[in-house]
């Protein structure tokens, strides 16, 4: 039974109808759960919704630990204990918890509501479970770690050495080096707020060419998330077309009259 309830509350397999159902109304409930987050008035109508939503939640969230052990592969003790601090199971408790705070006078205050209501947004992360899309950029970006963190580390010196560089260059425009490196970060990600500028020739030489090579850091990470991203899509197409394959396999043949 609690394996039966394990394959329908985990993301829906091929030819698992009853899974996919579930799939998509946690979708619906996740995205109705948002909706108070629209407005600035508590109107009777979303505080239904939001309650609802919250009930549905907490359901949700009881029947993962009851069935971690299935989840984690291991039928101990501790696959029970280790639940509640993995990452999508802290998600599910921090979507949950700003809902709870009717239950409590003290968090009338006015910015300690806000910041709970806040935290809603936490909600988002929970497609995360039930989108295909979502996990294929998951696995690409897994995948290609290590080309990101090598133009992370590569945008991070070019950010330190171009704000050193206009720092030294015009001392009178930056009133310290952090103001150096707030430049070098908007001249990267090419924002251009205008608030901070050279005003010297060879300043202006200096952010030319920090312009011209910070475009080209900016545009590795694209490429390598593209290329990534169209090698997870063949993969799930291959292994579409093996699980198609080995069906028809298995199907057996029909008997003779």
């Amino acid at each position: 039974m609690r394996k039966r309830i394990y394959e329908i509350i985990e993301v829906a397999r091929e030819g698992d109808r009853l899974s996919n159902v579930y799939d998509v109304f946690m979708m619906v409930v996740i995205t109705l759960s948002l909706l108070p987050l629209m407005f600035k008035e508590s109107y009777p109508v979303l505080v239904a919704i939001d309650r609802a939503a919250v009930v549905i939640f907490i359901a949700d969230y009881l029947l993962r630990w009851a069935t971690a052990d299935y989840k984690f592969g291991r039928h101990t003790v501790f696959s029970f204990l280790r639940y509640p601090f993995s990452f999508m199971a802290i998600i599910d408790l921090l979507s949950i918890l700003p809902s709870l705070t009717f239950l409590n006078a003290s968090f009338k205050v006015l910015r300690v509501l806000r910041l709970m209501r806040a935290l809603r947004v936490f909600r988002v992360l929970r497609a995360v479970r039930y989108s295909k899309s979502i996990r294929i950029i998951g696995a690409v970006l897994k995948r290609s770690k290590t080309e990101l963190i090598a133009v992370g580390t590569l945008a991070v010196a070019y950010i330190l050495i171009s704000a050193l560089v206009i720092f030294n260059a015009e001392p009178d425009s930056f009133d310290d080096f952090f103001e150096a490196v707030y430049w070098a970060t908007v001249l990267l990600t090419t924002v251009g707020y205008g608030d901070i500028y050279p005003v010297t020739a060879i300043g202006r030489a200096i952010a030319m060419a920090s312009f011209l090579f910070g475009i080209a850091i900016v545009a590795l990470p694209a490429g390598i998330i593209t290329a990534g991203y169209m090698k997870e899509l063949e993969k799930e197409k291959l292994e579409e077309q093996e699980e198609k394959e080995t069906a028809r396999r298995e199907k057996p043949a029909p008997k003779p009259q």
